[in-house]
């Protein structure tokens, strides 16, 4: 009685969730295998890294050439006046001690590289932030029972099971969008690339890089010689909302925390006049001019759609990703396809009950009784301990249950066989 309380509705009837909890192939949803690309990371750190070596200098009035990104995981210092190595030394191991080295590569010129120690706890730091954030995206998607787990050999690969997801294109753009927000000065702007490169010598400078946008005319983007350090990232965000501009159309409103308002003030006042480009996943979505020193509150234009700017507000607001996402696996399973598994499962479960129940009762008659009986409150006692323990029955659960049915009854036939034996010995029942 308390098993049939414990499985009772089984399954949903009236918007009511049932107690015994579908896995993905049986429910249909989403299933992804996603790899965090974690140099991305990295990179972020030597850039922070960069800013804080050139902005600490420049305050000591250290007289440099160049401070730039020279690997994934380390930037070098340039052209010190000869004057000030020492200072400049000093200034690098007191800002960068513990986690990076900082050597002499030649007569004013430094190296600062991370410790291993200090890569391995920013990868494993990246992939926990990655499974945090997707986590929160599909909490704002209202799933019930998500599965997202860190699982290959090097850890940086993270499973991702929607079962019961009815807009599957919509939890797969929420999921997939990477997100990163990044606001970058832009140097020059142009219809073509080779219109844009041509101050340069027709190639991207190394600490520029080129990006394209929306332009007036449909069909024909524009293209941004940006910085390729970013003034502020998504990392940066405090809250995300959508909006509506001036003329009524969606808008992103975003605010920042506290140590990036002061950067940002601090940027923007400098460089009155220029244009900003608000960079989403490597496209500028839009390149306004700074009109006076911004604060904590802004916003993101562009040409969005109602359920763009949605979605788009929705991610940031989870998090932006800290790293690119590769996807290694997707397989969407249809809600149909699990409902045909659910009742081929139940028709091949009832087959062999039937068939057994009847086996029992022809071959053994009324002590088949007992067994029948007892294989049924088996089966009870399974399906009780799924609903108790909250697990998730999946198609290969079906099957196990299947052959619970077949293998229950073994000692009732070893014991009825004992008693037979007996019996043709002379003893009585």
């Amino acid at each position: 009685l308390a098993c049939a309380v414990a499985i009772w509705p089984p399954y949903e009837r009236d918007g009511v969730p049932g107690q015994i909890h579908l896995g993905l192939d049986l429910r249909g949803g989403i299933h992804l295998v996603l790899q965090v690309v974690v140099e991305d990371a990295l990179n972020a750190t030597v850039d922070d890294a960069v800013t804080t070596a050139r902005d600490q200098a420049t305050r000591k009035g250290i007289q440099f050439g160049a401070v730039t990104r020279a690997s994934p995981t380390s930037f070098s210092v340039e052209g010190t006046e000869p004057a000030r190595v020492k200072d400049m030394r000093d200034v690098l191991r007191d800002y960068f001690r513990g986690s990076w080295e900082v050597r002499e590569s030649g007569e004013g010129k430094f190296t600062v590289e991370m410790t291993e120690l200090y890569q391995r706890q920013l990868k494993d730091q990246t992939v926990q932030e990655a499974q945090r954030t997707l986590e929160r995206r599909v909490n704002a998607l209202g799933v019930a029972e998500p599965i997202i787990a860190v699982q290959g050999g090097r850890g940086d690969q993270i499973l991702i099971q929607l079962p019961g997801v009815t807009d599957v294109e919509q939890a797969k753009r929420i999921i997939k969008t990477t997100a990163q927000l990044s606001l970058k000065l832009v140097e020059s702007s142009a219809p073509s690339p080779e219109t844009l490169l041509q101050g340069t010598g027709g190639k991207v400078p190394d600490n520029m890089e080129m990006l394209s946008g929306p332009s007036d005319t449909p069909g024909q983007p524009t293209y941004y010689l940006v910085r390729r350090e970013a003034m502020i990232t998504g990392r940066d965000l405090k809250s995300a909302r959508v909006g509506v501009d001036e003329s009524n159309q969606p808008q992103i409103n975003f605010s920042l925390n506290a140590l990036a308002t002061d950067k940002f003030s601090r940027e923007t006042g400098r460089n009155i006049g220029r244009q900003l480009a608000i960079v989403l996943d490597g496209t500028v979505y839009s390149a306004p001019v700074i009109q006076s020193k911004l604060g904590s509150d802004n916003r993101i234009t562009g040409r969005f759609t109602t359920q763009e700017a949605d979605e788009l507000a929705k991610i940031l607001k989870a998090g932006a990703l800290p790293a690119t996402l590769r996807y290694l696996q997707e397989l969407t399973v249809g809600a149909s396809l699990g409902r045909d598994s659910i009742r081929d499962g139940v028709r091949a479960s009832i087959a062999a009950m039937a068939f057994i129940a009847i086996f029992m009762l022809v071959y053994y008659r009324l002590s088949g009784l007992n067994a029948v009986v007892a294989l049924a409150a088996n089966l009870l006692i399974v399906l009780a301990a799924l609903a108790y323990s909250n697990a998730t029955l999946t198609l290969p659960g079906i099957a196990g249950i299947i052959l619970t049915v077949g293998v229950g009854v073994d000692t009732n036939v070893l014991v009825f066989e004992r008693i037979r034996e007996e019996l043709r010995n002379g003893k009585t029942v």
